[in-house]
């Protein structure tokens, strides 16, 4: 049922679909954003248009994708728009998430482009302004992120009690992961537990089980949240565990970041944990060089480390039986062809892709 590890997976067909009505809509709605605060203050369209280019600038579209799966195995229909705003507002808050995060990262760029403090120091200096350019640029962005996570909240609208519980769920979730996830960060380690703790908190509900179970609630369908979950929830485990191997071995190239960006900055993930947990004395103490100043050459011994250890063998075997159990959990959904056809694709794709 599962590909071999390092098998790529081609992403279900419907995803460009998807993305390019989430892209008109989300169009409409920044533009329409940017044009009414640029005209209170012309300063003011600089952050919604930081937002906006980041939002518009990329991504797979995964979390729409989710939302517009549940609103069909929820009985919505196929050619409606029900679940599209949902959808648009999971971008939109994710926009939020990602401008604080590069913020507490101190990531220098996000898919290959500067990310938005960074963009407000450039300016801050370019414009020879008063004051620490960092602290600027940071507070702007955290500022910007807010915007989003306000954005997010007016585009979802009025929905069903039972779809706002779910978008509650969803963004309460996230922070509280985040906050693990600076913490764990901050103890420089997280044992396997914990890692795991933060993974589903953090990413798997809210990138797949979330999403799937807010495009059932807004196709009037609450009662599917178990099944939605009992499928989503090994995803988005999965999504994230493969984030973790392409954070620390991925391809600059096609991942947008520095090779072993996560090993610099030292996040608490599984793979580290599985990696320090069978390190010899030697190899643990390569492993506590991560989260510091590292050159090219001290991520490559870290990563030969998480190889020797057998880490990286066992989180793509963890990978595939997650996947395996995300396949077989679709026989508990509603009898949805397309939809079955989509996720299953759609599960491989996340499990397995390569950025």
């Amino acid at each position: 049922m599962t590909a071999p590890a390092g098998q790529s997976a081609k992403p279900p067909a419907e995803l460009a679909t998807i993305a390019a009505r989430v892209e008109a809509r989300l169009t409409e709605i920044l533009s329409a954003e940017r044009r009414q605060w640029a005209g209170l203050d012309p300063s003011l369209d600089e952050p919604l248009g930081d937002l906006a280019d980041m939002i518009l600038g990329g991504g797979k579209r995964i979390r729409p994708a989710y939302c517009h799966w549940g609103w069909l195995v929820g009985g919505g229909d196929p050619s409606g728009d029900g679940a599209l705003d949902g959808g648009c507002a999971l971008e939109i808050l994710h926009a939020f998430a990602l401008a604080h995060d590069d913020v507490m990262d101190g990531s220098d760029t996000r898919r290959g482009a500067p990310t938005v403090w960074r963009k407000f120091v450039r300016r801050h200096r370019e414009r020879q302004w008063r004051g620490e350019d960092r602290r600027f640029g940071e507070a702007a962005a955290v500022l910007a992120g807010d915007m989003a996570m306000v954005l997010a909240d007016r585009t979802l609208g009025r929905v069903s009690p039972e779809a706002r519980d779910v978008w509650d769920e969803l963004r309460t979730e996230l922070n509280m992961g985040q906050y693990l996830d600076v913490v764990g960060s901050a103890r420089g380690s997280a044992t396997a537990d914990e890692a795991r703790k933060i993974i589903e908190h953090k990413t798997a509900r809210y990138t797949v089980v979330r999403p799937l179970q807010l495009g059932a609630a807004l196709a009037g369908r609450p009662d599917l949240a178990g099944p939605l979950a009992g499928h989503g929830l090994p995803v988005g485990l999965a999504f994230q565990l493969r984030d973790d191997v392409l954070g620390a071995f991925g391809d600059p190239d096609a991942t947008g970041k520095p090779v072993g960006d996560d090993l610099r900055e030292g996040k608490p993930t599984l793979l580290m944990a599985l990696a320090k947990s069978a390190a010899s004395p030697s190899q643990r103490e390569v492993l506590d060089r991560v989260g510091s100043e590292l050159d090219n050459e001290t991520v490559a011994e870290v990563q030969q480390v998480i190889v020797d250890t057998g880490a990286l063998a066992s989180l793509e075997s963890e990978i595939a039986a997650l996947l395996d159990e995300a396949l077989t959990a679709l026989a508990a959904l509603p009898d949805v062809p397309t939809a079955h056809q989509a996720l299953a694709a759609s599960a491989r794709f996340v499990a397995l892709r390569q950025a």
